[in-house]
C-alpha cells in the first residue's frame, strides 16, 4: 500500500476525481443489481467489443445509431467485480488527486476521459477479433498515472511494507514504484496472471499517452503558476 507524500500547490477540492469514483461507484452498483442475464448484456451493450467496434462490414448508420465509438468511453464506467473496480479506484485517487491539482478539473477530464477512449481503441485494435467486451476505467486511470509522473518525476510516495509482525514506512521515488509497474503491464501483454483475459494494451497505451499529454500542458501550467 503506498499513499501520496508530496504537493507543491495549494490543496483545492478535487471534485474531477471525486466525480469520477462516484461515476464509476455508481455504474457497478446498477450493474450488480441485476440478475445475471442482464448484466452480461449491459456488458456487451455499455463495454467495447472489439469486433463490432471494428466491424467493417456494418453500415455507417448502424454504427452510429448504435454509437459503436461512445462504448470507447461508457467502458471507462463499467467493472467487472469488486477487486476490479476498486484497484481501479484506489489507483485514481492517489494518482489522480495531485494530478487534478496540478492540471486543473478540465485538462483531469480530457486526460481521463479522451485518452482512456484512445487507449481502449488501441486494446481493441490489438483484439480486433474479440468478441468479449473491454471494460473498466484501467485505460484511463494508467494515463493519470503517467500524467503524474511526467509532473511529479522527482515525487516519493510512502510505501508500507509488512516486516514479520510489524510494518514499516519507507519513502520510495515515485519514479521507482511507476516503472516497476509499467514493467509489469509491458510483460503482462504476452505472460501473466489473467493473460487474455485483459486487455493490457490498453494500460500500456493509457500510461504513454498521459506521459505525452502531460508534457504538452506542461509548458502552459509552469507560465499559469508564474502569473
Amino acid at each position: 500500500m503506498f499513499v501520496q507524500l508530496e504537493s507543491r500547490r495549494r490543496p483545492r477540492p478535487p471534485w474531477a476525481t471525486l466525480l469520477l469514483v462516484a461515476a464509476c461507484v455508481v455504474m457497478f452498483l446498477w450493474i450488480v443489481a441485476e440478475p445475471a442475464s442482464g448484466r452480461a448484456r449491459l456488458l456487451t451493450v455499455w463495454g467495447t467489443v472489439p469486433a463490432t467496434l471494428l466491424d467493417t462490414q456494418a453500415p455507417w448508420l448502424t454504427q452510429l445509431s448504435e454509437l459503436r465509438f461512445a462504448r470507447l468511453v461508457t467502458a471507462l464506467f463499467i467493472h467487472a467485480d469488486w477487486i476490479h473496480l476498486t484497484t481501479n479506484l484506489l489507483f485514481l485517487i492517489i494518482f489522480g488527486v495531485p494530478a487534478e491539482r496540478s492540471l486543473g478539473a478540465g485538462r483531469f477530464l480530457t486526460l481521463f476521459i479522451v485518452v482512456g477512449a484512445l487507449a481502449n481503441l488501441v486494446g481493441a485494435l490489438t483484439l480486433a477479433a474479440t468478441n468479449s467486451p473491454i471494460i473498466g476505467s484501467s485505460g484511463a486511470v494508467s494515463s493519470v498515472v503517467g500524467a503524474y509522473l511526467a509532473l511529479y518525476p522527482r515525487a516519493r510516495l510512502g510505501l508500507v511494507l509488512p516486516l514479520g509482525i510489524f510494518l514499516e514506512f519507507v519513502r520510495v521515488p515515485a519514479s521507482l514504484l511507476i516503472g516497476f509497474w509499467a514493467v509489469l503491464q509491458i510483460l503482462f501483454t504476452y505472460v501473466g496472471p489473467a493473460f487474455g483475459a485483459v486487455a493490457w494494451w490498453t494500460h500500456i497505451a493509457g500510461f504513454l499517452l498521459g506521459i505525452v499529454f502531460a508534457l504538452m500542458w506542461k509548458p502552459g501550467l509552469a507560465r499559469r503558476a508564474r502569473n
